[in-house]
């Protein structure tokens, strides 16, 4: 799998893109779909953290399992206007927050205003 640097808006880092959503080699045509790349866990918006508590012997499990073999499935992140917002992926997510890691492997599916607000509701 090939790193490539992905340039973003100066209020972010550079990160690395890590696979296409569909494992197409890069001289294959884009589909315009989701794509998984790295983001940093503080550029992640959790709008809908505090309705819910996670089950902590869930984020324990995730917690061993990734230091032994790394996140095996992304987060879904939603980007809209160049912000990320996080509305699954609650367990893996905390399990990076506790384990300091800094960044999550994420699929980005790019979004109106109106998907956000409808994810909201």
């Amino acid at each position: 799998m090939a790193n490539l640097v992905v340039q973003v808006p100066n209020r972010f880092r550079n990160f690395t893109v890590l696979a296409s959503s569909n494992g197409a080699s890069s001289n294959a045509p884009q589909s315009g779909g989701p794509v998984i790349i790295e983001l940093p866990l503080d550029k992640i918006r959790r709008p809908l953290m505090r309705t819910r508590a996670n089950d902590p012997e869930k984020v324990k499990d995730l917690m061993e399992s990734i230091q032994q073999i790394g996140l095996q499935v992304p987060i879904d992140v939603l980007e809209v206007d160049g912000n990320y917002y996080g509305f699954s992926g609650c367990h893996r997510f905390e399990a990076h927050q506790r384990l300091g890691l800094p960044t999550i492997r994420c699929k980005i599916r790019r979004g109106t205003k109106e998907t956000l607000r409808h994810h909201l509701r």
